[in-house]
């Protein structure tokens, strides 16, 4: 009689040698073909190919905080950030991350809220000019809750980062001569950019020397944009000037 552990093993050879035919048969196909979930004929040019019409992809949640603590992320994760409500994915490398949104817009880098103001020290200057001056109105510093963001030089203030900007300008006049009223507009880069401040009448007659422009505005800047405020003559020609040391000023403050 043969011994029954013969007969195990060379059962168990046999079972080994089926097991490993159907691998080497099916192994290629695995290696080539694509995951089809909720479909049995996923696209040939995916890896994986999701399908249905009740549910939704949920990728991984986290704050920004969490986000920045991944250990080296690679070229193209992705995630959803719970402090900005949006989809980030690294355009960067493992060791220096650029995280960026799904819209290919730089991530902000600065908080929203913090903000800058000037105000003028020139009261010399003529804002009733037939061609356009620039107002010297960053004479005075108030604050600047970031230097980085806000870069003041001469009469003009660069934004260093792309986002929304709330913009709030006052200028106080002073008017020696009658029937004046200069205009006063924000300029980006050069050029005229949403409200424009009247002034009304100015005249030189029973103490009526004296106007103020205010006016708020919100623009969408890109980055390194350049802020400089200008005013010409609407009216009569004739001298006007800012009010006094500090009584005009410009604030501004990102929003997002």
């Amino acid at each position: 009689m043969k011994n029954p552990i013969f007969f195990y093993m060379k059962s168990l050879k046999f079972t080994f040698k089926i097991i490993l035919n159907i691998l080497v048969f099916i192994l290629p196909f695995f290696m080539q073909a694509q995951v089809g979930i909720g479909n049995i004929a996923p696209d040939p040019s995916s890896i994986l190919d999701i399908t249905s019409t009740i549910q939704g992809l949920l990728i991984p949640r986290m704050t920004t905080v969490q986000r920045n603590g991944i250990p080296n992320p690679a070229t193209g994760l992705t995630i959803y950030n719970l402090d900005t409500n949006e989809l980030q994915y690294n355009s960067g490398l493992a060791v220096s991350p650029n995280w960026l949104r799904m819209l290919s817009a730089p991530l902000p880098t600065m908080t929203a809220g913090q903000s800058v103001k000037y105000s003028n020290s020139n009261t010399t200057t003529d804002l009733n000019t037939n061609s356009a001056v620039t107002i010297p109105i960053f004479g005075n510093f108030n604050w600047n809750d970031n230097a980085s963001l806000y870069v003041v030089s001469g009469n003009q203030i660069t934004i260093t980062e792309a986002g929304r900007y709330f913009i709030n300008i006052n200028i106080a006049l002073y008017s020696n001569s009658a029937r004046n009223a200069p205009d006063v507009q924000i300029l980006v880069n050069g050029a005229a950019m949403g409200t424009i401040g009247a002034s009304g009448y100015i005249r030189d007659a029973s103490n009526h020397n004296y106007s103020s422009i205010n006016f708020s505005e919100v623009l969408q800047l890109n980055a390194n944009d350049v802020i400089t405020l200008s005013s010409t003559r609407a009216a009569n020609n004739g001298i006007v000037t800012m009010r006094g040391a500090d009584s005009s000023n410009i604030y501004i403050e990102k929003k997002s």
